[in-house]
This record gives structure tokens, C-alpha cells and sequence, in this order.
């Protein structure tokens, strides 16, 4: 047998927020409910759903605003960061992302997670290296670090 749901959150394999889906009874039953994942198909639901979906879009609003904000301060931001090196450009170990969150912090006064700071693989050696920011999936400054050996 199939249970007809309204998701109320994302859920992967199956669909978005706001979507009303057949999926088993026992998937139904014994996750998605008890998780809150989604609602059978009511007025109730869809008036809980379209309340949640307009805290959303405040939220994100918000975040919006924020993250445009510190990709200004972000703007032609260059970190220096003194290194030990075994022969004069390779590292004596690597600079990772809490590497350059601490120097910005320290440097610029500029507060960021580490999670947000790309870096497909930790730099080992001296020079210029472009290092992009994630502050919100559609704001991604760039800034500049400079890897000196020290």
C-alpha cells in the first residue's frame, strides 16, 4: 500500500520541501512522521508548510544581507602567513583552512568558520594563492594568501 505525504523539509532520493509524494506505509509511519519530515496531505499541513516556507525565506533574506556584507569586507582582503620551510619553498607541514581563518581574524578582524573556506587540499609551499570563501551559496568572495617562509 502507498501513503500520500506533504514533505515538509528536503528529503533526499524522494523530494523537496512542499512536494506531495506516494511513498510505502511503513516509510510513512515509522520515519518520515516521527521526524517530522512530512505531514499527511491537509489543509493543516499545507497551511504549517507555507508558514514554514515564509520563516525560510526571511531567514535566508537575512543571510543574504549578512554575507554581502562580510564579502565587502572581504573585498581586496590579502592574508600573509609566515611559514617554516624545509628548502626555501616547500613547507616544513601545510597551511589548512584554520591557518587562514586565524590570520584573518587576527590581521583584518574579520570572524569566519573554517568550514567556510575552500581549499581542495591544504597548501605546502611559499607564494600567492587565490583561497575562496563560501559565505552563502551565492556569495563567494575571493581573497589573497600570501604564503612567506619565517
Amino acid at each position: 500500500m502507498a501513503t500520500e505525504v506533504l514533505l515538509l523539509s528536503d528529503v533526499e532520493n524522494l523530494g523537496k520541501a512542499g512536494d506531495v509524494v506516494k511513498v510505502a506505509d511503513g516509510y510513512a509511519r515509522n520515519y518520515l512522521l516521527p521526524k517530522d519530515l512530512a505531514a499527511p496531505v491537509s489543509q493543516h499541513a499545507l497551511r504549517r508548510l507555507e508558514k514554514m516556507r515564509k520563516e525560510r525565506e526571511q531567514l535566508s533574506r537575512i543571510q543574504m544581507a549578512e554575507a554581502k556584507d562580510k564579502a565587502a569586507k572581504l573585498a581586496n582582503v590579502s592574508v600573509t602567513i609566515r611559514a617554516k620551510t624545509v628548502d626555501g619553498t616547500r613547507l616544513y607541514g601545510s597551511v589548512a583552512a584554520g591557518d587562514i581563518v586565524a590570520a584573518l581574524e587576527e590581521g583584518n578582524k574579520i570572524t569566519i568558520d573554517k568550514s567556510q573556506v575552500v581549499l581542495p587540499e591544504a597548501l605546502k609551499e611559499t607564494g600567492t594563492f587565490d583561497v575562496t570563501i563560501k559565505l552563502h551559496p551565492d556569495v563567494t568572495p575571493t581573497i589573497k594568501v600570501w604564503i612567506v617562509e619565517g
